[in-house]
């Protein structure tokens, strides 16, 4: 993703943030231990804010580091943080910190994406849901959103699409809130657009259990089927605390817990992680 500077100046920036976190110039000015005229002539351009009251204000806001980057290049000042490649020396840790959980995390399914949904890591137990589905949907860069609504992809198999489908749609529109990225917009309208399969669009699907199911679900489950069966998931997200790299704060791991007994003991039973 790419940031574009408005030439408007940072005060209709920080305002356009503060509209949208839906604050006004007093409550801001309270978090931010200012005065509700210092923020009116900020966003006016009538007094130019100091580096430091910029990244206040951002913090306050919740603005993305993306976009903190942003708001210090419309002030007149540098960018504060780098934006590392995947396979930059300074990230060697990071990258062997993460692939060292997704290995661990095994049998059940996980993955590392960026802010477009790009995946970045995988470990082999997402590897297995993804069998035999068609090369141009696995030809990288891969993308999560992509695979899972595409109707050649793994849409016809979940049995709750649904649910899923708008689980997954309402998680990217408060993405695109938050990041204002113009690449997560075009993907959201891409997938927003696919033809959902047959019956799926009916209605709800099932997220109850089966006649043979006795665990009730405590989550929205991801109910996919796989090799004959029902896996049933639920997914957790983990983001990293404090980043001080643009490409650092846009990862997110998603780990896909077993939801009911069957589901754990088939992943146990895969030959590829019999211990």
């Amino acid at each position: 993703m790419t940031t574009v500077v408005s030439d408007t100046g940072v005060g209709p920036l920080l305002r356009g943030w503060r509209e949208q976190r839906r604050l006004s110039q007093l409550e801001l000015a309270l978090r931010a231990d200012s005065s509700a005229r210092h923020i009116s002539f900020v966003e006016t351009g009538r007094s130019r804010p100091s580096e430091e009251m910029v990244l206040r204000l951002a913090e306050h806001l919740e603005v993305p580091v993306r976009e903190r980057n942003a708001l210090l290049l419309a002030a007149g000042y540098a960018p504060r943080y780098a934006e590392s490649p995947m396979d930059a020396p300074r990230l060697e840790t990071l990258r062997v910190g993460i692939e060292q959980l997704l290995q661990g995390y095994e049998p059940y399914p996980a993955l590392v994406v960026d802010g477009s949904y790009t995946v970045v890591a995988a470990n082999r137990a997402l590897g297995l849901l993804l069998d035999g589905l068609p090369e141009h949907l696995l030809t990288p860069p891969l993308n999560a959103m992509r695979i899972t609504l595409h109707p050649e992809g793994l849409a016809p198999r979940i049995r709750n699409l649904p649910e899923w489908r708008g689980h997954l749609l309402h998680q990217m529109e408060r993405q695109i809130a938050l990041a204002r990225s113009e690449s997560l917009r075009a993907l959201y309208e891409e997938v927003v657009a696919y033809p959902q399969p047959p019956g799926s669009e009916e209605g709800p699907g099932s997220t109850a259990p089966g006649p043979d199911e006795v665990y009730p679900y405590f989550a929205l489950p991801l109910r996919i089927e796989h090799d004959g069966r029902v896996l049933s998931f639920v997914s957790s997200i983990s983001t990293f605390n404090t980043p001080l790299d643009v490409t650092v704060a846009e990862l997110a791991i998603e780990t896909f817990l077993p939801a009911d007994p069957a589901t754990v003991a088939y992943l146990r039973s895969l030959p590829a992680f019999d211990a």
